[in-house]
């Protein structure tokens, strides 16, 4: 048995329309995401939130097969890296649905694992993210008093694998088209403005990830009629930062669009409803002639590779 092991870390999704409630109220239950101190008060708005959700939610579910892809998708990930590295054992933990941080840290202890690689799923760091998952593994260790080593990947939207394995996803989803023709919408998971006025560097590690990918494609000769940053899955009345990635593809109008998930590692029901859904009817609705989605880079090769080079002790972005 491998005395190490590497956790994949994000945010789950629901196996099936009976998870959708329990995901909902465990996210909005976090701290992280819903930033109110007083815990009475937070879970009485969570609650309050889940119930005009959820319904909404389960729709967007049945729309895309029912339940989440990230669970499955994440499970092949492990999968290929146990077949790649035998040297460690490679699972995952979900945020807000299983399986949780406890049970698989306290199937880690038992099998007399002595260090951990996290390796966060998010390619930008974020308070309501990367910092959640993070602070949720210390909690079950604590609770568990497992005392492993632990090295942290916290973000790694600047290693110059994932900007290749970003470009190689574009490129593929072209499929021979010509890129001069598209506009490409690199789309993030928006956040609100008062979490970014707080000091989390999200959105500044977005807009140095966009600089990257521009900077990257135009050494590779990747030309593209227009490149933009946006982000999406608005939620609620309070001021998110922007631009909306609908609004960006409503002033597209008169060309082509391919759009790639900037944020977001494995496909989710943002990646599979929101833009592969929803806005591809808005796109129609207005008249776009050509409209892409990339896939998310998933338990492909490149980010599986990737993976493995963090994995490496002393290795750091």
């Amino acid at each position: 048995m491998p005395k190490e092991a590497v956790l994949l870390l994000n945010m789950g999704g629901p196996s099936s329309l009976y998870e959708v409630e329990g995901f909902l109220t465990n996210m909005f239950y976090d701290p992280h995401i819903l930033s109110i101190r007083n815990s009475f008060f937070r879970k009485m708005i969570a609650n309050f939130i889940v119930s005009k959700r959820s319904e909404k939610s389960k729709k967007i579910y049945s729309a895309i097969g029912g339940k989440s892809p990230i669970t499955e998708i994440t499970f092949s990930l492990t999968q290929k890296l146990q077949q790649m590295d035998e040297s460690r054992l490679y699972t995952y933990v979900m945020r807000y649905t299983p399986p949780y941080s406890k049970m698989v840290l306290e199937d880690l202890k038992n099998k007399g694992i002595k260090s951990l690689v996290l390796i966060s799923m998010y390619p930008q760091y974020s308070k309501t993210t990367t910092l959640s998952s993070i602070t949720d593994i210390y909690d079950s260790l604590k609770d568990l008093d497992y005392h492993p080593d632990i090295r942290i990947i916290d973000r790694f939207y600047a290693n110059p694998a994932f900007s290749q394995a970003v470009l190689e996803d574009i490129k593929k989803s072209l499929n021979g088209k010509d890129s001069t023709e598209f506009t490409l919408i690199l789309s993030a998971h928006g956040i609100p403005e008062s979490v970014v006025k707080r000091g989390d560097a999200y959105q500044k590690e977005c807009e140095e990830n966009f600089e990257i990918i521009k900077n990257k494609l135009q050494e590779q000769g990747i030309i593209f009629k227009d490149i933009f940053l946006s982000y999406q899955s608005k939620v609620g009345p309070m001021k998110w930062i922007g631009p909306d990635t609908d609004q960006i593809i409503q002033k597209c109008k008169k060309s082509k669009i391919i759009i790639y998930p900037i944020s977001f590692t494995i496909d989710n029901s943002e990646t599979k409803y929101e833009l592969s859904i929803q806005y591809k009817q808005l796109a129609q609705e207005i008249g776009i002639k050509d409209y892409i989605v990339c896939p998310c880079l998933n338990d492909s090769d490149l980010f599986a590779k990737m993976i493995l080079q963090y994995a490496q002790p002393n290795r750091k972005d």
